[in-house]
């Protein structure tokens, strides 16, 4: 039985990785969570000089999922090469660093300096807001898209993942766009923008007024969007949204991923990722399935 995947030339032990801003750099998870048992741990963001984030309260419970606005606090790229990739090192899983940045310059500084360093590929957030467009997020514009998945292929000594925002009316518009960009491969989605407002303060309850929903009941969004996604471009996908076990993993190896993510279930349950590991291969043993490659996009 093969759990084995390849995108963009990068060989994962199994399609199974942590979504960024959910598990820090695997250090606080790794008393609970064997990181060898990993596809990839995929980095919280990081920018090229240390983000406070927003103000607080800046995460918030609700019906099916949770609201955050932590902001992509970080400590910066110096902090990050020194402390959490020496720390990564010693585990045998891929390590996909999440890149964040306010301007186009910034992502290239931080893209620039993770280019002598054995990271295997890099995770471009796009749902930063670019400071210069007006805080309107880089995502959110086909053409800023395509500009700034372009810039940061120049420069990139890594495979390049861009990290597609639902936050947008036509998610294939975007998708291919980073495509024809030369995006190596996508992952989606990010979170939804969401609010909770308390009746009884009659108060906003982050601090931020909006923050992106995560959680069980963003999966049929995110479903939908991969499949739609996986009829429109010829590069692979890595599914997230709202996976918290391996049947909700195997419903985006189905509709055209060829890896998933576990993000929000991280705060639920540690244990989680390597669960959804186990789980895929018994489902595997259950219906005589050699290689796991054999489910992608096999929905019919």
């Amino acid at each position: 039985m093969n759990t084995e995947v390849k995108i963009a030339g990068v060989t994962f032990k199994n399609p199974v990785m942590t979504a960024s801003g959910t598990f820090g750099s695997g250090m606080e998870y790794s008393d609970f969570v064997d990181l060898n048992r990993l596809g990839a741990v995929v980095t919280k963001g990081v920018a090229n000089v240390p983000w406070e984030g927003n103000p607080t309260p800046r995460v918030a419970e609700v019906y099916g999922g949770m609201l955050n606005a932590i902001g992509l606090q970080n400590p910066g790229i110096d902090v990050f090469v020194e402390r959490d990739l020496a720390f990564l090192k010693k585990y045998d899983t891929n390590v996909i660093v999440n890149v964040c940045g306010k301007t186009v310059e910034d992502y290239l500084e931080v893209v620039e300096r993770l280019s002598d360093t054995d990271v295997s590929m890099l995770e471009i957030n796009v749902s930063c807001p670019n400071v210069k467009e007006g805080a309107i997020a880089f995502g959110q514009k086909a053409d800023s898209l395509y500009d700034i998945t372009s810039q940061i292929k120049k420069k990139a000594k890594q495979p390049v993942i861009m990290k597609l925002s639902p936050n947008v009316t036509d998610i294939t518009e975007m998708a291919r766009a980073a495509e024809a960009a030369g995006a190596d491969a996508l992952s989606m989605i990010n979170t939804i923008t969401g609010m909770k407002i308390d009746i009884h303060r009659k108060k906003f309850v982050l601090a931020n007024k909006t923050g992106g929903m995560s959680g069980p009941a963003v999966k049929p969004v995110a479903v939908r969007m991969v499949y739609q996604t996986a009829q429109a471009v010829k590069i692979p996908i890595i599914g997230m949204g709202g996976i918290g076990s391996a049947e909700d993993a195997i419903e985006f190896l189905l509709a055209g991923a060829s890896a998933v993510a576990v993000g929000a279930m991280n705060f639920v349950n540690p244990y989680t990722t390597v669960e959804v590991v186990e789980g895929i291969e018994a489902y595997m043993k259950q219906y005589g399935i050699e290689n796991v490659t054999e489910l992608i996009g096999a929905v019919e």
